[in-house]
């Protein structure tokens, strides 16, 4: 009587972040700096203008909101030319709104990747978040040419703008924590980001300067982080007016709150991305 042939069963745990959140994407620092490579070489594969594409958006934007903003509606620009007033702002709002759009929806679209190999999960909306920084590197460089051919001569409050970047990423990555977990328990959520986006692109002063709110809102309005960010950007390149400390703080304290929310919620979903994606 022969033994019954048993076949090896291969089983893929979903896994489960342990400890901090932070200390575990350290340890997967390669990973991410891998899945962020791929993203940026996908992205300009088969593209006939490359990384030109990363500075014509905000450029035409730039053009559009100087013709309507600028011209016709005369909005006011803080004392500084309004096309580089725009664009200055224009340089974090273009990162943020293609890393949170990207970042979103980067679990469905590594779907595949989650049923394979245990990894943290947390790794794919940040690698999402961390590539559209290479596209706000090359804005600011066009930014900076730009206030140059204003003749207009940064401060070092420019040393600043690296700060803001990462200011920025955290939103970003808060926000993504959320959306993307969301994204894979609800796929209506993917179809109303690109209204939300829109949304908060108006509630923050990247087409008028924040002078314009009265001032018993500002610290309401330093809700928004997004709010600190540009009027930071343009502080640091322009010389307009800093963002007062109390929208500051207001900023900072609504950062923490998203990120650590949105690292909790993503925690707490992660065991079911495996199933649901």
């Amino acid at each position: 009587m022969s033994a019954t042939a048993v076949t090896p069963v291969t089983v893929i745990d979903s896994g489960h972040m342990t400890g901090s959140a932070w200390a575990e994407l350290w340890s997967y620092r390669e990973l991410l700096a891998f899945l962020v490579w791929r993203d940026l070489k996908v992205r300009y594969r088969q593209t006939a203008l490359g990384v030109a594409w990363a500075v014509l958006q905000p450029l035409a934007t730039m053009v559009v909101f100087a013709v309507f903003f600028g011209r016709l509606a005369k909005l006011p620009s803080d004392g500084v030319p309004y096309p580089v007033f725009v664009f200055a702002a224009l340089v974090p709002w273009t990162y943020l709104a293609a890393a949170v759009s990207t970042g979103a929806g980067a679990l469905i679209t590594n779907q595949n990747l989650l049923t394979k190999v245990y990894f943290p999960r947390l790794l794919v909306p940040a690698a999402a978040v961390t590539t559209p920084l290479c596209d706000a590197a090359l804005t600011l460089l066009l930014a900076l040419v730009l206030i140059a051919w204003y003749g207009i001569m940064p401060s070092l409050a420019l040393l600043v703008v690296p700060l803001l970047l990462v200011f920025s990423l955290l939103i970003a990555l808060g926000a993504s924590a959320w959306l993307s977990a969301l994204t894979v328990r609800y796929r209506d959520v993917r179809y109303t980001l690109p209204f939300a986006i829109q949304l908060w692109l108006f509630v923050t002063p990247v087409a008028y300067p924040s002078s314009l709110i009265p001032a018993q809102w500002r610290v309401v309005y330093g809700l928004n982080p997004m709010t600190t960010v540009v009027d930071g950007f343009r502080w640091a390149l322009l010389g307009t007016p800093p963002p007062p400390v109390a929208v500051v703080a207001a900023s900072v304290a609504v950062t923490a709150a998203l990120l650590a929310g949105g690292l909790w919620y993503f925690r707490r979903e992660e065991r079911s991305f495996a199933d649901l994606a």
